[in-house]
């Protein structure tokens, strides 16, 4: 790809060429994807981006991917809505959800990274494509390497939904269901890896399929008329897509496709039972203090995220900070998502919600300011969350004097 130059190393610079390694062998810091920028500049427009398809490739000279994308070719330009009755709910003017909820091929912004670390792994010759997940990411590893032609293996907790293990299955996957955290289970894969020759999506191809996530950021920017909104809350498992979206917004900055410097703050979201994040944030720690996952945000339970100092680095880069969600206050969010907009998260979107409510409330985010809260997958994954609250309003027979009585009922 002649506008990517190397992998550099984040913390000493060190650099490497482009291949399948995420870890620098000076310092051990992680690796990131170098674009020559200046290559880009002038042919990068809003106009060649908008003459592309309607889909995350449209950015294809940002991604970290060769010719024409292998895999994924419908995924991402997911919508961004304008959450009328949610702003009135939170009593702020301007809200906005992204939702990839409806992202195609398995309805999580996860879609995005793997099309890309798929590319890159048919790129580098790997047969197998691997990860360690607590869902979206195994449902959507399952289906690229089934449409790449891969073989796959996916490692997650054993107590995982029943609606993602089938999500993964159905795709043909080899499933191994590991009994213990998400931690344990991906510290298991990276053992793994190091015995087999496969292509780790969120291991030794990290680099590249990090890069996946920057779109979601250049499609918040691009669908609001190429302006960056005031604040962004992102819902935090490892801490990557927070980072990320702040990097889009840099690069289209640094490529004058919007104003510079820019000035969004980027808000954590983690539930009360796993958010070590959000806890360096409001500590004002760079220090993370691994804890023991105990939520019904089962997408968001890494206990030890990999990206948590660099999602800290990047709340007090912009200027953000974050809020933390209990179980009850994650189902309310869901709830109040569904029923204002019509959006069925999963629960990693209710604790965006949530987390967006107190952000409100506590003035962070002002009533007069632009917010995009971040809907990262579909809560047709994760109705088990919502079921002690929800159940049938009227049991009747099959009678209309049964429904009338009930509902006489009802209403006294």
């Amino acid at each position: 790809m002649e506008t990517l130059n190397r992998l550099t190393c984040r913390e000493c610079g060190h650099v490497y060429p482009a291949g399948p390694m995420q870890v620098c062998e000076q310092c051990f810091g992680p690796l990131d994807v170098d674009y020559r920028y200046d290559a880009l500049a002038g042919r990068v427009t809003r106009e060649t981006i908008a003459a592309g398809p309607p889909t995350m490739w449209r950015y294809r000279d940002l991604l970290p991917v060769d010719g024409e994308p292998p895999v994924g070719v419908n995924v991402g330009f997911t919508p961004l809505v304008r959450a009328r009755n949610l702003a009135d709910a939170l009593g702020v003017r301007d809200v906005w959800v992204k939702n990839d909820a409806v992202c195609h091929p398995t309805a999580s912004f996860k879609d995005r990274v793997v099309a890309v670390a798929v590319a890159k792994a048919r790129e580098f010759g790997f047969d197998t494509i691997a990860c360690a997940s607590t869902g979206n990411l195994a449902n959507s590893v399952a289906a690229h390497a089934a449409e790449g032609r891969l073989k796959s293996f996916v490692f997650i907790p054993a107590d995982l939904e029943p609606s993602r293990v089938v999500g993964t299955l159905v795709y043909g996957a080899t499933l191994v269901a590991v009994e213990g955290t998400y931690d344990e289970v991906n510290r298991l894969a990276l053992e793994v890896g190091d015995r087999f020759p496969w292509a780790f999506v969120n291991a030794n191809l990290r680099p590249y399929y990090a890069e996946g996530a920057k779109t979601y950021g250049y499609e918040i920017v691009e669908q609001l008329g190429w302006r960056a909104p005031v604040h962004v809350v992102v819902p935090c498992a490892g801490g990557s897509l927070m980072t990320q979206i702040w990097k889009a917004m840099t690069e289209l900055a640094r490529l004058g496709l919007i104003d510079a410097p820019v000035r969004t703050r980027v808000h954590a979201a983690q539930p009360a039972g796993c958010g070590p994040i959000v806890t360096m944030i409001k500590d004002d720690t760079d220090v993370c203090k691994p804890v023991r996952p105990n939520t019904i945000a089962k997408s968001l339970a890494m206990g030890n995220p990999g990206d948590g100092y660099y999602a800290y680095r990047t709340a007090k880069a912009s200027g953000g900070t974050g809020e933390h969600a209990t179980d009850d206050e994650i189902v309310d969010g869901m709830l109040l998502l569904a029923r204002t907009e019509g959006i069925f998260a999963e629960a990693a979107g209710g604790v965006t919600v949530a987390a967006t409510r107190k952000l409100v409330e506590r003035g962070v985010i002002a009533r007069d300011e632009s917010v995009v809260v971040c809907i990262t997958g579909t809560g047709l994954k994760t109705p088990d969350a919502l079921a002690s609250r929800l159940a049938a309003d009227l049991t009747i027979r099959p009678t209309l004097a049964a429904f009338e009585n009930a509902l006489a009922k009802c209403w006294k």
